[in-house]
């Protein structure tokens, strides 16, 4: 991947397309050169978008899904022809610069660790055998949750069950290729967690009196920054300080329910517009000053079709209909033109956490929806035994709740056990319509 040579870093978007409403590819891709943004990243290799890419000048990341994950570390034939299909196929056209082998895979309710170094060591022969390791890069988006303790950032280190198995070789793999670590990393998450102990400004990237971190005396303005050095200081902890990062999402949603505090228009706003201007103006982190910061916005559009809270939901930086959910400079053209992020440094107040809306019985149940469909079921199961943290051990095999085993009872467990985790907030038993609550 190229790396911005100026002083600043550079800006990218995640064009994701769960929903309904899109636009078509031709449209999005002018709608990405009318906005100035030049590099996009998929979570696919859907055809359809990746021609439409073709001969745009955007740079391009695209993604080898988790569920491949399995056949690509078996056997290299199957990333042959995966590349041939997927990359070869649009490539050079299409300026495809990475491929994202994954996506959180420590976090995947499938189990899908193991194979990720294989996948991607199968992946890069595939590359090689096409003369086409130079120009593009492999690695694999990692969540903000691989980190066993994040705070202060010079404390930063891995869980210790994915250090060994799976942090090292893949870091050996990303030193080798001279390729870089992708991380996921979200303050909006730590904000509405801990709103109590976490200034708004801060994570907002507002003026603030700063953070010093107690272990190296380094100062701190932005939680996002923190995080980042948090993961540099976890990759020299265990001698891998040449690795660089790449922030492949991060974002604000300007939705939430009630219990997401801090969720609005005016905050999201203002953190990606303060973002594009401290990326595009500013060099690296405290710790790493001399490595620009190179982020990829989370996300293009609202997509109605997510599973999860309101939030997930209400990431875009467009709605469907390619109108600005708000209005915030995406270049360095227009920050030199005087564009400037809608809060100007003013604080806008996050939501009151108001009491939870109960029913007017004391307790409901967020159970599967019987006509919503096996994809849609299982897509939304998956959702919350994995990203949404619901407690579905007890459904595994062998476990207490195992049967009956049909994927309504479980699905019915694991959204259950997320709404009630939520304390059963408004929108805790949506699932992209997959759940309904009863008495």
């Amino acid at each position: 991947m190229a790396f911005s040579s100026d002083a600043g870093g550079s800006i990218g978007v995640n064009y994701g397309r769960v929903a309904n409403n899109l636009p078509s590819p031709e449209k999005v891709v002018e709608l990405l050169k009318s906005s100035g943004i030049d590099k996009v990243k998929l979570y696919d290799t859907d055809a359809t978008v990746l021609k439409a890419l073709g001969n745009s000048d955007i740079r391009v990341m695209v993604a080898l899904p988790n569920e491949q994950l399995e056949s690509a570390a078996a056997d290299q034939s199957f990333t042959d022809n995966w590349v041939q299909s997927n990359i070869t196929k649009f490539y050079p056209a299409t300026k495809i610069e990475a491929i994202a082998v994954g996506n959180e895979v420590f976090v995947d309710p499938h189990n899908t660790t193991n194979y990720l170094v294989p996948a991607m060591k199968n992946l890069h022969a595939s590359l090689v055998k096409y003369d086409l390791d130079s120009d593009i890069k492999i690695s694999s988006p990692i969540a903000f949750s691989a980190l066993q303790n994040s705070y202060p950032s010079s404390a930063g280190s891995f869980k210790q069950n994915l250090t060994e198995p799976v942090i090292k070789p893949m870091l050996d793999f990303l030193r080798q290729t001279k390729s870089f670590l992708m991380v996921n990393a979200y303050p909006f998450f730590a904000y509405s967690a801990n709103s109590k102990d976490i200034s708004l400004d801060y994570a907002l990237f507002r003026q603030n009196p700063g953070v010093v971190d107690s272990g190296n005396g380094l100062k701190y303005y932005s939680l996002l920054e923190a995080q980042v050095d948090a993961v540099y200081a976890a990759m020299s902890a265990i001698n891998y300080n040449d690795v660089k990062i790449v922030v492949t999402e991060t974002g604000w949603p300007s939705l939430g329910d009630e219990n997401e505090i801090g969720a609005s228009t005016a905050n999201a706003a203002s953190y990606n517009g303060n973002l594009v201007r401290r990326v595009l103006t500013g060099n690296g982190t405290p710790l790493r000053p001399e490595d620009p910061l190179n982020v990829y916005l989370f996300a293009l559009f609202n997509e109605n079709e997510k599973f999860g809270p309101t939030s997930e939901r209400n990431y875009g930086l467009f709605y469907p209909n390619e109108q600005k959910v708000y209005n915030i400079p995406l270049t360095k053209e227009e920050l030199e033109n005087g564009q400037s992020t809608p809060d100007n440094g003013t604080t806008s107040q996050p939501p009151v956490a108001g009491e939870v809306s109960k029913t007017s019985v004391a307790q409901t149940w967020c159970v599967a929806n019987g006509n919503a469909g096996e994809e849609k079921l299982q897509a939304a199961l998956d959702y919350a035994c994995g990203e949404g943290g619901a407690d579905c051990k007890p459904i595994q095999s062998g476990s207490t709740c195992y049967n009956p085993n049909t994927l309504e009872a479980h699905a019915s467990y694991a959204f259950n056990s997320f709404y009630q985790k939520n304390a059963r907030a408004s929108g805790t038993c949506d699932f992209g319509g997959a759940a309904i609550w009863e008495l």
